[in-house]
C-alpha cells in the first residue's frame, strides 16, 4: 500500500503546493491575477477532464502502467518548468501536471481497491486518504519554504524528484494487477451504472465533503482576520482543519472494517458534522473560526473512507478505475463549487450568509443520502 499512498500524497502536495506559492514572493512568482486565476483553473481543468478517461484505460490496460506513466508525467512537466524557467513553460508544465495527476489519481484508488480485502478496505482508504491530507497541510507550508529558498523552479525541481521516487517506489514496490475480462458496456449501461445510487449516495456526499473543505480552506482565514487574528494564527487554524481530517480517515476506516460503524450511519454523521462546521463559521470571533476548522475537518475525515469503500464494494472489480475517475471528477465539481456558492452568495449579502447557504445545502443531502441507500440497486456488507 504505501507506494500507493506515496501517490496520493504526491498530487495533494503538488496541487496544493503551487497553488498555494504560484503569487508568493519570489524572483518568478505570478504578479497578474488573472494570470494566477488562469493558471489554477488550468489544472483543476485538466483534473475534470481527463480523470474518467485514465479511470477507463486503468481497466482496460491494468492500473499499474497507468499510474507509472503518470507519476513520470509529472516528473517530466515539473522538470521542464525547473530547467527553462520561462512564463510558456509554467503554463505547459501546470497542464502537465494537472493531466499526469488525472491518471495516477483515480488509477491508485483502483489499485489499493484491488489489491484490499473487502474487510480492510475501510483501514485501507483510511491511509489513503490520511496520506493525501497529509499532502494538503505540507504543500503550503514546505513549498512556501522552497520557493522562498529558491522560487518556483526549486519547488518544480523538488516535485520533479518526487515524482521520479515514487515511480520508482511503485515500480518495485506494487505488484502487477492484471486487467479483469469485462462485458461489453454501452453508453446506456454507463448511464445507468452512474445514475445508480449505490453510486450517486458516496459521490454525492464526497462532493459535499470537499466543497465544504474547500470553502474552508479558502474563507476561514478571511474570517480570521475580520476576527482579527493575525496571519500565523488563522493559518493555524487552516491547518487545523486538515489535520483534523488526517487524524479522523484512519480511524474511520477501522471503525468500519470492525463493523463498529456502517457506511450509511457514517456518511449521514459526517455529512451532519461539517455542515455543523459551516455553521460555527457564522459565529463571530476566533472560536467561530477555531471550531468551523475543526468540525469541518472531522466531517470530511469521516465521509472520505466511507464514500470510497462504499464505491469499492458496490463495484464491479474490471469497472473500479471508471468508477473512481467518475468519483473523482464529482470530487472535482464539489472542489469548484463549495467556494464559488460561498463567495457568490457572500458577494450580494455577507460572507456569514455565504456559510449558512453551504451548510444548509449539505444538511439537505441528508435525506437525500438516506433515500439514495434504501433504493440502491446494489447492496454490500455494512451499507
Amino acid at each position: 500500500m504505501w507506494p500507493l499512498y506515496a501517490a496520493g500524497f504526491t498530487t495533494a502536495f503538488g496541487a496544493h503546493g503551487i497553488a498555494a506559492n504560484l503569487g508568493g514572493r519570489s524572483a518568478d512568482a505570478v504578479t497578474s491575477l488573472l494570470v494566477l486565476g488562469g493558471l489554477l483553473a488550468l489544472y483543476d481543468a485538466a483534473e475534470v477532464l481527463l480523470k474518467p478517461v485514465f479511470g477507463s484505460l486503468a481497466d482496460r490496460v491494468g492500473a499499474r502502467p497507468v499510474i507509472l506513466g503518470g507519476l513520470v508525467a509529472f516528473a517530466l512537466a515539473s522538470a521542464a518548468y525547473a530547467v527553462a524557467g520561462s512564463p510558456p513553460w509554467l503554463w505547459a508544465a501546470r497542464l502537465g501536471q494537472g493531466a499526469a495527476a488525472s491518471a495516477f489519481s483515480p488509477a491508485a484508488s483502483a489499485t489499493v481497491a484491488r489489491l484490499t480485502p473487502a474487510a480492510t478496505r475501510g483501514r485501507a482508504f483510511g491511509g489513503y486518504g490520511f496520506c493525501k491530507s497529509i499532502g494538503y497541510t505540507a504543500g503550503p507550508l514546505l513549498g512556501g519554504v522552497l520557493v522562498w529558498a529558491g522560487g518556483l523552479r526549486l519547488l518544480f525541481g523538488v516535485l520533479a524528484v518526487l515524482g521520479t521516487a515514487v515511480a520508482l517506489w511503485v515500480a518495485t514496490g506494487v505488484p502487477r494487477v492484471p486487467p479483469l475480462a469485462r462485458r461489453r458496456q454501452t453508453l446506456l449501461d454507463l448511464a445507468r451504472r452512474l445514475a445508480d445510487p449505490a453510486f450517486l449516495g458516496p459521490t454525492g456526499a464526497l462532493a459535499a465533503a470537499t466543497a465544504a473543505l474547500c470553502a474552508g480552506v479558502g474563507f476561514l482565514p478571511v474570517s480570521g482576520a475580520a476576527a482579527g487574528l493575525g496571519t500565523v494564527t488563522t493559518g493555524a487554524a487552516v491547518s487545523v482543519l486538515a489535520l483534523c481530517a488526517a487524524v479522523v480517515q484512519p480511524r474511520t476506516g477501522r471503525a468500519l472494517d470492525a463493523e463498529r460503524l456502517t457506511v450509511r450511519t457514517g456518511l449521514a454523521a459526517g455529512l451532519a458534522v461539517t455542515a455543523a462546521g459551516l455553521a460555527a463559521a457564522t459565529l463571530p470571533g476566533p472560536a467561530g473560526v477555531l471550531l468551523a476548522a475543526a468540525l469541518i475537518g472531522t466531517g470530511t475525515g469521516v465521509i472520505t473512507p466511507l464514500g470510497f469503500a462504499a464505491l469499492a464494494a458496490a463495484t464491479p472489480a474490471e469497472r473500479l478505475g471508471q468508477t473512481m475517475g467518475a468519483a473523482e471528477l464529482g470530487r472535482e465539481l464539489g472542489d469548484a463549487g463549495g467556494p464559488l456558492i460561498v463567495g457568490a452568495v457572500a458577494a450580494t449579502a455577507t460572507l456569514t450568509c455565504g456559510y449558512a447557504a453551504l451548510a444548509v445545502l449539505l444538511a439537505a443531502g441528508l435525506p437525500l443520502l438516506a433515500l439514495a441507500h434504501r433504493t440502491a440497486a446494489v447492496r454490500s456488507p455494512g451499507r
